[in-house]
């Protein structure tokens, strides 16, 4: 699986990082923290790959693909003012045309290029969009020079080029990144790229897991303490959850909804040593124990049942799993 890997320079593809994101207002708390995440999930692919016998150029490749994961949330939330996907395009793909300079890029990137996407699971992921024209007025800042600006940006800053220059590993970086936020990866993703892509996506669910539980229920959900525990988890997320299984977009109607989502993650990560490093951090249970340091519970006596249940059920599987 690691054998034609090329070298890969750290100290040069994180100062390519770094002044990829320089541009972007470093005042703005989510661009804060979209850096902070990039990072961590990097050190957890690092670490996942290494605890799982990679080879030490297979190490550094994970460690890459987990620093590229999420280039497109900067120019999303430039253009978007919003990490929903839904709600503007699909992060996963245009982070990978800013990357690789696809024939369609340079509309993607100057803001036509993806359609809104729907049936993700709860946290980042989200299934790749389709490349379909996206009307002008939704997309972009109202500042054609500033987009034009930011668009040469992507185009020299963004270029995989500036990472590292050997061509040989741009299909599996491409498809880490295209496919880190997909629902399922596609069946027919060569065996040594489905491992790549499997590192990224269980590193990426992790830091999920410890962002959501360290901010507040007003940034990430948008509703108040109350109205989460006033919420109740609607019958396809409970379904979805006893069939331990992550928990699409459209099965998800209410806020406790989204907690069981991030519960879920447990499920579906991949790598043994995956669920381990997550157990180590201590989020797995904190949706359910005290979501986003709350530590009243909810209102109605049967999602506190429901809640207490699940809690259970995850200790429970886990426990199984060693």
């Amino acid at each position: 699986m690691e054998e034609h890997l090329v070298t890969i320079d750290r100290d040069r593809a994180l100062a390519a990082f770094h002044r990829y994101v320089e541009p972007y207002d470093m005042r703005n708390p989510r661009i804060a923290l979209k850096i902070d995440h990039t990072l961590r999930v990097a050190e957890l692919c690092e670490r996942i790959a290494r605890e799982q016998g990679f080879a030490p150029a297979g190490v550094d490749v994970a460690w890459l693909c987990g620093l590229l994961h999420d280039l497109g949330r900067f120019e999303q939330l430039r253009r978007w003012d919003t990490f929903r996907d839904d709600a503007s395009v699909s992060h996963a793909a245009l982070g990978a045309k800013i990357l690789f300079g696809d024939a369609s890029s340079r509309e993607a990137i100057a803001g036509h290029g993806d359609a809104p996407t729907k049936d993700a699971p709860a946290g980042d992921s989200e299934p790749a969009a389709q490349a379909v024209a996206m009307p002008e007025s939704a997309a972009g800042t109202g500042d054609s020079m500033e987009d034009e600006r930011f668009a040469q940006h992507c185009r020299q800053a963004g270029s995989i080029r500036a990472f590292l220059d050997d061509p040989a590993l741009d299909d599996l970086i491409r498809a880490a990144v295209e496919h880190h936020s997909d629902f399922r990866l596609p069946d027919d993703l060569a065996v040594r790229t489905r491992a790549f892509c499997d590192v990224v996506r269980d590193a990426d669910k992790i830091d999920i897991l410890r962002v959501t539980c360290t901010d507040t229920v007003e940034t990430v959900l948008g509703v108040t303490e109350d109205e989460l525990l006033a919420s109740e988890v609607s019958p396809a997320t409970e379904d979805a959850f006893f069939e331990h299984r992550t928990v699409k977009r459209d099965e998800r109607s209410t806020p406790a909804d989204y907690l069981v989502g991030l519960a879920c993650f447990a499920y579906e990560l991949t790598y043994p040593a995956s669920l381990d490093i997550a157990i180590e951090q201590g989020f797995l249970f904190q949706p359910f124990e005290r979501p986003f340091g709350i530590e009243r519970p909810f209102s109605q006596p049967a999602t506190r049942f429901l809640i207490n249940q699940m809690d259970g059920h995850l200790r429970a599987w886990i426990d199984e799993q060693d």
